[in-house]
């Protein structure tokens, strides 16, 4: 199935039936009367979040969705039947956006969330509302109401606990293969991973959700490269794992290159709880190793150092101590929740 995390259609709630203008025509009865019935409700459009579904590909080729229209009224005050509601399933955590994009109307961020994108038009009123001492055989009535129609955008921000970023040819998906079951494409050249991935990571008796978002580049966050559609994926994460090739020569540029990005775009990305995760270690050797981490550590000055871990991927090696540390990580996030919610 192909990845798509943005999309853009066009929804129209159906149109309320006609009132009817009809009289009674029984044999016998002189007088009978106005007896037209009321047109039926226009159908609703309704997006709803259902879980399993990591893709928005099933609105990239259809783009027109409209609602069942309502029934006209009929003879014998009989009311059209409703037009059914049009269920536009989306996958948890779309968010729906105006056209362009300036108004969110809704955040579908847990299963079973719904929200009517349009709303279905109601019928119109038969002859018999317009019964009256002066006027006793009405002959109009209503046409129904036309639904409400706009065009929306959907965009897909994918919900994992963990999230992976860092510039290409990092060793992001390497790292995603070695801890969970996931296989994405592996190949010694930058922007490999094209579409963010998912996978599951088990720790004893948990389990965590990676997401290994494509390599960033500077000025991302402004559309450079793959662009900022990667890192609206990192908003919903309760932890970044930052991931930088340890054969670079510059650790802190690196690092502080991808912070930057992260900051600019927004979303609380820079405040997320996080760990560097120094890859390809087997790469180099020992003593250029303490050198350049003796250096990244010194790069930050004064400032809070963030917990950093050395492995390689390919080799195996520090992956059972990163999983063990994830752990610890989120068991510290979890402690933090339970002592904000009791006060």
């Amino acid at each position: 199935m192909k990845f798509l995390d943005r999309a853009k259609i066009y929804v129209k709630a159906g149109d309320g039936g006609n009132g009817s203008a009809s009289f009674r025509r029984e044999k016998y009865i002189e007088f009978g009367g106005p007896n037209g019935g009321d047109g039926g409700r226009g159908g609703d459009v309704v997006f709803v979040a259902v879980p399993n579904v990591n893709t928005l590909i099933d609105y990239r080729y259809k783009t027109k969705f409209l609602a069942q229209r309502g029934q006209n009224g009929m003879g014998k005050m009989r009311t059209g039947a409703s037009g059914e509601t049009l269920v536009l399933p989306v996958p948890t955590g779309t968010v729906i956006l105006s056209e362009n994009e300036e108004i969110e109307y809704a955040d579908l961020s847990q299963d079973g969330m719904e929200y009517r994108a349009a709303r279905g038009g109601n019928g119109g009123w038969g002859n018999l509302h317009f019964k009256s001492p002066t006027n006793r055989a009405p002959k109009q009535a209503n046409d129904g109401l036309p639904g409400e129609e706009r065009t929306v955008v959907l965009r897909l921000k994918l919900i994992a606990d963990i999230g992976l970023v860092g510039f290409p040819n990092a060793g992001k998906s390497t790292l995603l293969s070695a801890v969970t079951a996931a296989r994405p494409k592996i190949a010694n050249y930058p922007f490999t991973t094209l579409n963010p991935q998912l996978g599951v990571m088990y720790a004893h008796d948990r389990e965590f959700v990676l997401v290994d978002l494509p390599g960033l580049i500077e000025g991302a966050h402004t559309g450079v490269g793959l662009g900022d559609q990667f890192l609206g994926h990192a908003e919903r994460t309760k932890m970044i794992l930052h991931v930088i090739d340890g054969t670079e020569p510059d650790w802190a540029a690196r690092y502080a290159a991808i912070r930057h990005e992260m900051d600019s775009y927004g979303g609380d990305l820079i405040s997320k709880p996080e760990l560097v995760v120094i890859n390809k270690i087997d790469a180099i050797g020992a003593d250029e190793l303490s050198e350049k981490m003796a250096t990244f550590k010194k790069s930050f000055g004064r400032k809070k150092k963030p917990e950093i871990l050395t492995i390689s991927a390919a080799g195996r090696q520090g992956i059972e101590t990163l999983i063990s540390e994830i752990e610890k990580k989120f068991l510290g996030l979890e402690n933090d929740t339970k002592q904000t919610g009791g006060a």
